[in-house]
């Protein structure tokens, strides 16, 4: 028999086990959780600077000790319950932001194709993201395009084809303002327009024939 001192994080208080030497671990586990009046399955025990396993590939762990070692105890905290993480937040796994979920308004064309990517294809969440987020009128687009860009090309039209393909992009996202909205560019507002407050040439000159500079 030899005695380990068992000490707990977070606690200066300290117990006196005796130990068999070697021991099965699974059996240090049960006297510290004894000597702690606590779960086998909330603690992890440390010892040597390596965590103690009751077993490996199914088969029982030994620990050896001597006269003086240490086992440190740790409690595992229990998660926090479903109303508490509902109502404030924050306890949600990390990489579930980056996990890709069909909306519930999905159809069955739209969840086989899904399924078929990431069970059968292996294609990653992130990947699977960026398919679904563009619509099917924006993918037979870049189907045609790719399509037409190499018969353009043959025809010595390619950039012509890039050109004016990012004139349009542009011409179409430009958006549409509402009613009684102004540019911060006074050239497209009616009448030549400026917002209020814009410096330009004319304001200075004016500002300085008033002596306000």
């Amino acid at each position: 028999m030899v005695q380990v001192l068992l000490k707990t994080a977070g606690c200066t208080r300290r117990h006196a086990l005796h130990l068999a030497s070697p021991i099965e671990v699974r059996k240090v586990r049960e006297l510290v959780a004894a000597e702690l009046g606590l779960s086998e399955d909330k603690l992890k025990l440390v010892a040597k600077g390596k965590a103690l396993q009751n077993e490996r590939d199914g088969e029982l762990l030994l620990a050896n000790f001597v006269d003086g070692d240490s086992i440190l105890a740790i409690v595992a905290p229990e998660a926090p319950s479903k109303q508490f993480q509902r109502r404030y937040g924050g306890f949600e796994d990390d990489d579930e932001d980056l996990r890709f979920k069909l909306p519930e308004t999905a159809n069955r064309v739209e969840r086989f194709v899904a399924a078929f990517l990431r069970e059968k294809l292996k294609v990653p969440d992130i990947v699977l993201m960026v398919i679904y987020s563009i619509g099917l009128r924006a993918w037979l687009l870049i189907v045609i395009w790719f399509t037409m860009a190499p018969i353009l090309h043959q025809w010595d039209l390619g950039p012509l084809y890039v050109l004016v393909t990012a004139f349009c992009l542009i011409m179409f996202n430009l958006g549409k303002r509402r009613e009684g909205e102004v540019s911060a560019y006074s050239i497209f507002n009616e009448g030549f327009r400026e917002l209020p407050g814009t410096l330009n040439a004319e304001r200075l000159d004016r500002d300085l024939r008033a002596g306000l500079l």
